[in-house]
């Protein structure tokens, strides 16, 4: 209980890539780029009245949530890699815990979403807008969010139960596998109630999702033409990278006990889908969307022109 003491009046030191210093700067470089190219992405989602709309509703959600969750880490991020001061209040971690836990939960749900609204474009275009009505969509775009806040509490109020020892987190921000590795006992019995609600959270929308790809490819295919498959394709893909993108991490992260978990790779896992993958959420759907692109344009003339 004293350590645990401690650590309550000290917070944690952020180890981050302090054991690569030889890469610190180019880290430094690079995330600030990334981050500024997200962050001018995802705001322009939110800017631009006219993606606003039924169709892009749920992108202008997860741009939303791109930005709070790269703004919840990289600054703290950044200022690590300076060197100026690598700790973090207990109440900041806690803060960063209950962040990460809430937006990875609400995309998980939001992401099924999303994949509802392709299913009701391919398979239903003439009763899409019937479909997808406003009120039906803020119903769930709500759901999502109190989904991952109802997730983030249950998962942080276990894993800061745990009586902690020390005060050195092998990480650049607060995270749930690396918090019980500073545990003072053994704790494979809260680790493995921890490892359920992951699992039941990824493999549940996973199936979702696959089961709304499985009805659109078997409309595609009803089609019996090129054209169609290629429309379903372009109404899809953008959806089925990001889904590839954010999977694919969390696969990584959550979905394996927590006594395998490697902080050393764990740590570059973590730099991908904190920083990278916000990114290319934007620049995926910027690339394959002729309307996102237009309203690149827009934002850049206003900017332009008031210049």
């Amino acid at each position: 209980m004293g350590n645990f003491n401690i650590t309550l009046d000290k917070g944690f030191i952020l180890v981050g890539f302090s054991d690569w210093p030889q890469l610190e700067l180019v880290f430094f470089v690079i995330i600030s780029v990334f981050y500024s190219l997200s962050l001018f992405g995802n705001i322009l989602s939110q800017l631009d009245l006219q993606l606003h709309t039924t169709m892009y509703f749920f992108l202008c959600h997860l741009s939303f949530l791109d930005l709070c969750y790269t703004t919840s880490t990289v600054p703290q991020f950044l200022v690590n890699l300076s060197g100026l001061d690598r700790t973090i209040s207990y109440g900041w971690c806690v803060a960063q815990l209950i962040m990460s836990l809430s937006l990875g939960g609400t995309e998980c749900v939001l992401l099924v979403m999303m994949a509802f609204d392709r299913y009701a474009a391919v398979c239903h275009p003439l009763q899409y807008t019937t479909i997808m009505h406003p009120l039906l969509c803020q119903a769930l775009a709500t759901t999502s969010w109190l989904g991952g806040l109802v997730n983030s509490l249950i998962q942080t109020v276990l894993t800061m139960a745990i009586p902690l020892c020390g005060h050195l987190l092998n990480h650049f921000f607060c995270e749930m596998p690396v918090l019980p590795k500073l545990a003072c006992e053994d704790t494979r019995g809260t680790e493995a109630k921890m490892f359920v609600a992951p699992v039941i959270t990824v493999a549940t929308t996973a199936a979702l999702i696959l089961g709304s790809y499985a009805h659109i490819a078997r409309a595609a295919l009803k089609t019996r033409s090129m054209a169609g498959c290629r429309k379903a394709f372009e109404t899809c893909g953008s959806h089925l990278l990001v889904v590839s993108l954010f999977y694919g991490s969390a696969t990584y992260t959550y979905l394996q006990p927590m006594g395998s978990y490697s902080e050393r790779e764990g740590k570059f896992v973590a730099l991908f889908y904190t920083i990278i993958t916000p990114m290319l959420n934007r620049l995926i759907y910027t690339l394959r969307n002729k309307d996102v692109k237009g309203a690149l344009r827009r934002v850049l003339g206003k900017v332009r022109d008031s210049g």
